[in-house]
């Protein structure tokens, strides 16, 4: 027969005392629903709450769609957001890290989830956080529909958390990206706003090699600590390439990520061809500062870093679509064009034929 009275079981352990917060992920959700609501657009079926998200693709407009899916993080530019205390801004980075990627695809971002996991769930940080992701569905155009807040004790550092994103798009059947891509297409560079989300494990190692601190000022970047330089967030350049693809100005696009113009460029291009680099541009001071603080080698900038260039667009009509880009206010770069490559069936490759200069200027 057991001894276990009513007033024993109550005074047994809880799930709070094991380190899991159910009330702070309840005020979470709470403190979030007005950014989520924000970002609601045609086809969201429901709201916050639900098991599952539902989506029309009837009602967005689409009539013969091909769904596009990616998922990405924002790296370990998260330690320098937990180290400065900087959340607001690393939500807009993990939608860009995703919709950059369908968007060079042809494909209209829908709608976002997030995943928030922590040992220690910190309501309000979370919730800065969550608000960046909010913002950036806004500027994107898609709704931010659910996500997943995972409270882990003892899985991370007190004060640590780690982000993943989830996006879906759609895109007619007949457009989607890259389409025929031909020698003689012109290649056009969107510049990048900095740093973005690749390449954060060299940067901390030169910060440390050094002997930089965060809160120091930013010898690149008048006005602003390093923590705040480093921390600008990754461009979205959903509007402006959906733009140029719907008025037919697009035969492929690459999102400069890790890897850099080598390893994203060729990504795009058929076989049987090469992009050629053969106009320069200058990079922004934050790389030509890593350049010179980390004696980082030219060719290792291009590999690690976007180096200036976030968005590279193929185009067969390069006069239309720099102008159409100056009027979404865009200082497009004119990079090079595409070619033949030497053998019709090999890898697509990338022919450097000038190279950027990162010297400080």
């Amino acid at each position: 027969m057991s001894n276990t009275t009513p007033d024993s079981r109550s005074q047994g352990l809880t799930y709070r005392e094991a380190g899991v917060d159910i009330e702070a992920g309840d005020a979470l959700v709470e403190a979030i629903k007005p950014a989520a609501k924000a970002t609601i657009r045609s086809g969201v079926m429901g709201g916050l709450g639900g098991f599952g998200a539902l989506f029309d693709l009837k009602a967005a407009g689409f009539a013969d769609p091909v769904l596009v899916s990616c998922t990405d993080g924002v790296g370990t530019k998260l330690n320098l957001a937990i180290d400065c205390g900087l959340h607001d801004t690393v939500g807009i980075d993990l939608v860009a890290m995703c919709v950059n990627d369908l968007v060079v695809q042809g494909a209209e971002p829908l709608f976002f989830l997030d995943y928030f996991a922590t040992g220690k769930l910190a309501v309000e940080d979370a919730a800065r956080v969550v608000r960046g992701i909010a913002e950036g569905c806004r500027l994107s155009g898609c709704a931010l529909v659910g996500g997943e807040t995972a409270e882990m004790p003892g899985m991370y550092a007190p004060g640590h958390y780690d982000l993943a994103g989830f996006s879906v798009g759609a895109a007619e059947r007949n457009a989607l990206l890259p389409g025929t891509i031909r020698p003689g297409d012109a290649l056009i560079g969107l510049p990048s706003s900095g740093v973005h989300s690749n390449g954060f494990s060299l940067v901390r190692r030169i910060l440390e090699a050094a002997g930089l601190a965060l809160r120091d000022d930013a010898p690149f970047s008048e006005g602003q600590t390093l923590a705040e330089a480093l921390m600008t967030p990754t461009r979205l350049y959903v509007k402006q390439v959906l733009a140029l693809h719907r008025e037919g100005l697009l035969s492929g696009a690459a999102h400069i990520t890790g890897g850099g113009l080598p390893g994203n460029l060729p990504r795009v291009l058929p076989k049987g061809t090469k992009a050629v680099i053969d106009q320069t541009w200058t990079p922004l001071p934050v790389f030509r500062w890593l350049a010179k603080t980390g004696g980082v080698a030219p060719d290792e900038m291009l590999r690690v870093f976007n180096s200036g260039i976030g968005m590279v667009l193929i185009t067969p009509e390069p006069d239309a679509a720099l102008a159409r880009l100056r009027d979404f206010g865009e200082a497009p770069i004119r990079l090079g064009h595409v070619e033949e490559g030497t053998e019709a069936d090999a890898a697509p490759t990338l022919d450097m034929a000038v190279m950027p200069d990162f010297a400080e200027g």
